[in-house]
């Protein structure tokens, strides 16, 4: 039996990794603010012996070092999520990131406990080489637009994690993660999928910012999960980074006429500028596509789960919410 701590358990992808391990018969320590999380996402495990969790700030060190201690391997998950929220909150983004990466390498580097730490496509910035591959040049917007914060911040802890990987010894892997989408995931942050579900569910104009025409990826959160405990389960990961995504790619504008059709909703889409859904001058990517073969062939990871399916999965999850009353 395993021991594994996740940071930021509470939350989406979070508590699907959780319910994957307990599944396999490991033992769960969690770790969750609930800044972004929610004990709804959670509520289901709390029966099981093998699972526990505590609510408190990453910051609070006894804590966490009590934690880390009592596990075998860490998975690195909590930070801020969304556009939104790192749009409004850029010191909180940035302090909250780099401190709690800093914290939890420090109390793993004790006892040399392995490490995974969740990044994110943002890193790639303003890239156009397609596919994303993880050796590419990265392409940073400027620090004058707080919009790039969130990249800078997991591009920090990157190379803090590999830094301690080469200096220290430590066994640290790392997931750049790609659009990760499912049941549980919230659209308070701007999370695009969930938002553009519950706007159609409820009959509402579909608010799709810019154009429409930017692309993205979607990864079923159990497809990222099996990766997250691939890397972490395999020997020789350790000191790498891997795209962890879907390559199947999709048009917002076509994203949001897909789940129109999907609900069988009559809702019309609103097309909304950049400046008035953040703030003046905000960029965005124009395409985000991973390149996977590194994770291919280190774990055998491939996504299972298409696009219309996680479609039919999260509307069935918010019709549901809607129905007991518990859809935020």
């Amino acid at each position: 039996m395993a021991r594994a701590l996740i940071t930021g358990g509470a939350g989406f992808i979070g508590s699907h990794l959780a319910e994957k391990l307990l599944d396999r018969g490991d033992e769960v320590y969690i770790i969750d603010d609930l800044s972004t999380g929610s004990i709804n996402n959670i509520a289901h495990l709390k029966a099981n012996p093998k699972f526990h969790y505590v609510i408190d700030i990453m910051s609070h060190e006894p804590v966490l070092a009590e934690l880390v201690d009592l596990s075998d391997t860490v998975y690195h998950l909590a930070a801020a999520v969304g556009v939104f929220l790192v749009v409004e909150s850029p010191v909180y983004t940035i302090e909250n990131t780099v401190r709690g990466t800093e914290l939890v390498l420090k109390w793993a580097n004790k006892k040399k406990k392995k490490v995974l730490i969740t990044s994110t496509s943002e890193v790639y910035g303003k890239s156009t080489r397609i596919p994303f591959n993880e050796a590419d040049d990265l392409v940073i917007g400027p620090s004058s637009m707080g919009r790039w914060s969130y990249a800078c911040s997991k591009l920090l802890d990157e190379f803090l994690a590999l830094a301690h990987h080469r200096e220290h010894n430590l066994p640290v892997v790392v997931a750049r993660l790609f659009n990760t989408v499912g049941p549980r995931q919230s659209g308070r942050y701007g999370m695009v999928i969930p938002r553009f579900v519950s706007q159609a569910l409820n009959g509402q104009p579909l608010t799709v910012f810019g154009t429409g025409q930017q692309s993205r990826c979607f990864t079923y959160v159990g497809d990222t999960v099996n990766a997250l405990v691939g890397l972490m389960d395999h020997p020789e990961t350790a000191g790498q980074l891997y795209n962890v995504g879907n390559p199947e790619e999709i048009t917002i504008e076509t994203l949001a006429r897909r789940i129109i059709t999907r609900t069988n909703s009559k809702s019309e889409i609103r097309y909304v500028p950049y400046s008035e859904a953040y703030s003046e001058g905000f960029e965005d990517m124009s395409r985000r596509v991973p390149d996977i073969a590194k994770v291919q062939q280190a774990i055998g990871y491939q996504p299972t789960v298409g696009l219309d399916e996680i479609l039919d999965r999260v509307i069935a999850f918010i019709r549901q919410e809607q129905l007991t009353g518990t859809h935020p």
